[in-house]
């Protein structure tokens, strides 16, 4: 379904991928089972096809992945086609092996269909066409997730593209002021005086405490200039996007999407 238009003419569409219903497209596809026929009905009746899709070990993952394959490959004459597509993966610790089942799955099975279909998933994913973006945060885990994250998909051969770092924050001081709030220099006086131009009663209580998260706070810019430099260190293009104070709507979403123009991810 259409959610969003974008200039020019283009638009974004979503689709929701069911397990069940990508199961029953796939036996119509290889094996001629018509997903509204008697055996279709009777494996939905038995609880065949839930069963399939919930205890069989990367069977969602190989349905899923098939589909986005179908969907970059597909030709005008078999319906809409797409300038890019999009999946939203797992989180990055699970990563290389979802993309990478159909590699599994297609060394399984030597012959016939489901050998064809994960040969043609993973001549997809290895592809130019192909960019892994990951998404991170400035903090120590997610960072450090992310730099496994793309050693294992280079270690499998998987390309990646960039990285997208989400809900960053501006400092809310001056780099002078960071670093003496880091080290317990902060000009109280300055501080106390700076309440009082602003209206507030200023209280000892009051400017220690303020004092006390400003070194919280030049603390955490600190981290995510270590996350930062840790992310560098990939040597693969970085894209930063803000942390949005409303909920996200259509505005904010062609926001960020103008952001990362801008910064040249497309």
């Amino acid at each position: 379904r259409s959610i969003a238009l974008a200039p020019g003419g283009g638009g974004v569409f979503a689709l929701a991928i069911d397990p069940e219903q990508a199961l029953l497209d796939y036996l119509h596809m290889f094996y001629k089972l018509s997903p509204t026929g008697i055996p279709a009905r009777t494996l939905r009746r038995i609880g065949a096809i839930d069963l399939a899709t919930t205890i069989a070990p990367g069977l969602r993952d190989v349905l899923l992945t098939g589909k986005v394959k179908e969907a970059v490959v597909r030709q005008p004459k078999d319906g809409r086609t797409y300038d890019a597509v999009v999946l939203d993966a797992p989180p990055t610790g699970r990563i290389a092996r979802f993309l990478n089942i159909s590699h599994e799955i297609g060394g399984l099975a030597k012959v016939g269909p489901l050998k064809n279909q994960s040969d043609g998933v993973m001549a997809v994913l290895r592809s130019p066409q192909t960019a892994v973006h990951l998404v991170t945060l400035l903090e120590e885990m997610p960072v450090q997730e992310t730099v496994d994250g793309v050693a294992e998909l280079e270690s499998i051969d998987l390309p990646v593209g960039g990285v997208v770092v989400n809900m960053v924050r501006t400092p809310a001081l001056a780099p002078a002021d960071l670093l003496a709030a880091e080290t317990g220099g902060l000009d109280l006086a300055a501080l106390t005086a700076g309440l009082e131009a602003a209206g507030v009663r200023p209280s000892a209580t009051l400017v220690r405490a303020l004092a006390t998260e400003a070194g919280d706070h030049a603390a955490r810019v600190q981290l995510e200039e270590r996350g930062r430099d840790a992310l560098a260190g990939l040597g693969k293009p970085s894209y930063e996007l803000p942390l949005l104070a409303d909920a996200i709507d259509l505005a904010g979403l062609y926001e960020l999407a103008r952001l990362l123009t801008d910064q040249g991810m497309a």
